[in-house]
């Protein structure tokens, strides 16, 4: 099970220290490593949202999240997208952007790659930020199979009956950062926050969509006038959860899973860049930056594929919970970041330490209702 969920993981850190040796000696292996746990640290919460998208998937799709999805984390998301987006922001062609990337540079220096890429923070920050922000309002507002801050949660199921109120308190959210936390870039923390919100409504409802499609062309139900109700029932409850696990219909397969799988992508993209900015502070040299957080990003990948194949969310019923708050955390710290720089270390911890506290309180749970934790551990695939 390790080699088969592992074995590409290994194959990249291999592939990817060999690298590093050659390109900048034993020097570059040690800044490949440090950048992988970084990236780990980093991003283990989202390895757990992932998960809960990745059950509604089909097997041939969690192939293609493995596959050509780390192909997008490693090349595209971590290497090409810094380079496009400093070309844009800079007013540089491509080639100069590259020039330009391959001499690094110090982000406090003005004119380097790494300044330029820092300048950039605020858009990304934004897009990124509500972006995570809807995900996790998503959750909070929607109904929920397991209750875990059990008196906040429940208030916001309740307050969840309102017609649209993640969008209302989304929007209100980037008003406020753009007032406050962005003074200097308020007009373009408006516009890119916009774009995560349309981003994130688009790309999930459109998933949401053609689920309800495919199971009505399927006949998976003896109406069609039941499967549809069904169908969308259950994808209202799983976009409210932020993506949540699977449900009583099937897996989601063709246009649904290619949307899902656009979906974890942007997801990715949302937790990466400020793992790209800080990668910065640890070396200014792109190349070993992308080789080291792809290294990472490979071993997010597969430790997402472990938790869905081992039943993980399942065994410990607090997990998503966890993660999906410290989403919301994230969120919250990539705004205040437009303005205010936050030590990665801190963002890490904060993560991890919503993650811990939700295992353990599984834990005590499963310890204390045996019988439930039993019954879900078992429960059959769907």
């Amino acid at each position: 099970m390790i080699l088969k969920t592992y074995g590409w993981s290994f194959a990249v850190t291999i592939v990817g220290l060999v690298l590093a040796v050659v390109y900048d000696s034993w020097q570059g292996l040690a800044l490949v490593l440090i950048l992988s746990v970084l990236e780990i640290s980093l991003s283990f919460d989202n390895a757990v949202v992932n998960a809960t998208v990745l059950e509604r998937m089909s097997d041939f799709w969690q192939k293609i999240f493995l596959s050509v999805g780390i192909i997008i984390a490693v090349f595209g998301m971590r290497l090409i997208f810094p380079i496009v987006l400093v070309s844009v922001t800079a007013g540089l062609g491509p080639v100069e952007t590259v020039q330009l990337a391959l001499r690094g540079g110090d982000p406090e220096e003005p004119g380097t790659y790494g300044y330029e890429l820092n300048e950039a923070h605020p858009t990304i920050a934004a897009f990124g930020g509500m972006f995570l922000l809807m995900l996790f309002l998503n959750f909070f507002f929607g109904e929920k199979e397991h209750h875990w801050l059990k008196p906040l949660e429940r208030l916001g199921e309740k307050v969840g009956a309102l017609e649209s109120v993640q969008v209302v308190v989304a929007g209100a959210v980037l008003l406020v950062a753009a007032e406050t936390f962005a003074t200097d870039h308020g007009r373009t923390v408006l516009a890119s926050g916009l774009a995560g919100v349309l981003t994130y409504l688009l790309v999930n409802g459109l998933g949401e969509l053609f689920n309800v499609e495919e199971h009505l062309e399927h006949g998976e139900h003896e109406h069609a006038d039941q499967a549809g109700a069904a169908a969308a029932g259950a994808g209202a409850v799983a976009a409210q959860r932020g993506g949540g696990g699977p449900t009583a219909v099937a897996k989601a397969t063709g246009k649904a899973a290619f949307f899902l799988f656009l979906y974890l992508e942007v997801l990715d993209a949302s937790f990466s860049f400020d793992g790209v900015i800080g990668a910065f502070a640890i070396t200014s040299d792109p190349i070993i930056i992308a080789i080291g957080l792809g290294v990472g990003a490979m071993y997010i990948r597969s430790m997402t594929v472990h938790l869905v194949k081992e039943g993980t969310l399942a065994q410990y019923p607090y997990l998503e919970n966890g993660a999906l708050w410290a989403i919301g955390a994230l969120a919250v710290i990539l705004l205040i970041s437009i303005e205010v720089h936050i030590p990665e270390v801190v963002t890490g911890l904060i993560g991890l330490a919503f993650i811990v506290a939700a295992l353990i309180s599984s834990i005590v749970r499963n310890r204390r209702h045996p019988e439930e934790a039993h019954v879900e551990a078992h429960a059959p695939a769907h």
